[in-house]
């Protein structure tokens, strides 16, 4: 059995439950394992039909980071197949909050998925209420292979390749701003590049795991631009509301080798010593990457609030 990835469209709870009841219920038949993320009044309404049968998880936290979602999805599915079951996911995606950015990576996500789960015989649907903001409705449009309509599902014919989609969500980054601290990145002795970064995140308050684990990526990032990339290789660093960018961009042009787009599906082997841009998706919330004519831009953004 293959993948299946389902978008239920519905305006209240009662055609909500139409289409979560007997997806929850065929799992729980077929001995699946059975989760459920959404809001808290939709979860007690699950409740009351299924008790403790199916697993309840917090939607605010599973929604918390991107590439970590898809890492830990792929590890239940794949160890469930290890115990001879399969995992059945009813997911509803956390839309308020997010900026303009965020909510196009995290569609781009819902592509990716389709891709990364692809050798797993999972089952995943994912609820979207008609009152969100069309390019949500959109998104989910396009990145669902099928669609839930009362107990049932069909073929989407609007759905695109993930590559497609990954594609279309590469909007261009705005320019860095002329007061942005720059620094030419000439060795591999990151010393200054990292003391730059430290200086600006401790001014803004950001410290401990979170400084560390931007340090991390910025390095891997710049140790990559240096050994693949074209000079001049130079990093920015600015504070644009209420993150820190950092940006290494390098004048050398490559077309990636991963269908979705670099970094964005969890390596198969752990055989190479790099991090390579997979592990900086999961160090940093928001990993943003452009490649053209006029070179490669690597942007990182880390909240200032969180």
């Amino acid at each position: 059995m293959a993948l299946t990835h389902v978008a239920l469209a519905y305006e209240d709870d009662e055609e909500f439950l139409e289409s979560a009841f007997p997806f929850l219920n065929d799992g729980l038949e077929a001995d699946d394992t059975v989760l459920a993320v959404t809001c808290e009044h939709k979860t007690s309404l699950l409740r009351e039909r299924f008790g403790a049968q199916v697993r309840y998880v917090d939607r605010a936290s599973f929604y918390e980071h991107p590439a970590r979602v898809v890492s830990r999805v792929l590890h239940q599915m794949e160890t469930a197949a290890e115990h001879g079951r399969r995992v059945r996911l009813l997911c509803e995606p956390e839309w308020s909050g997010r900026t303009a950015w965020e909510t196009m990576e995290w569609l781009r996500l819902e592509a990716l998925v389709n891709v990364a789960l692809a050798r797993t015989a999972g089952s995943v649907m994912c609820p979207y209420h008609r009152g969100l903001p069309e390019p949500v409705l959109d998104g989910a449009r396009r990145t669902h292979p099928q669609l839930a309509q009362g107990g049932h599902s069909r073929d989407n014919p609007s759905y695109l390749d993930p590559a497609a989609f990954s594609a279309m969500c590469d909007l261009p980054l705005t320019p860095s701003p002329s007061h942005a601290a720059e620094l030419p990145v000439r060795s591999r002795d990151l010393r200054d590049l990292r003391a730059l970064v430290t200086a600006h995140a401790r001014r803004l308050g950001l410290t401990g795991p979170s400084l560390h684990q931007l340090l991390v990526a910025v390095t891997e990032v710049a140790t990559n631009a240096l050994d693949h990339g074209a000079p001049p290789v130079l990093l920015r660093v600015w504070q644009e509301e209420d993150a820190l960018l950092c940006e290494v961009d390098d004048r050398g042009h490559w077309r990636p080798s991963e269908r979705p787009g670099p970094g964005w599906l969890p390596p198969r082997t752990s055989d190479s010593p790099r991090l390579g841009l997979w592990a900086v998706r999961m160090l940093c919330g928001l990993v943003q990457v452009r490649t053209g004519r006029e070179g490669t831009r690597v942007r990182i953004r880390t909240p200032l609030n969180g």
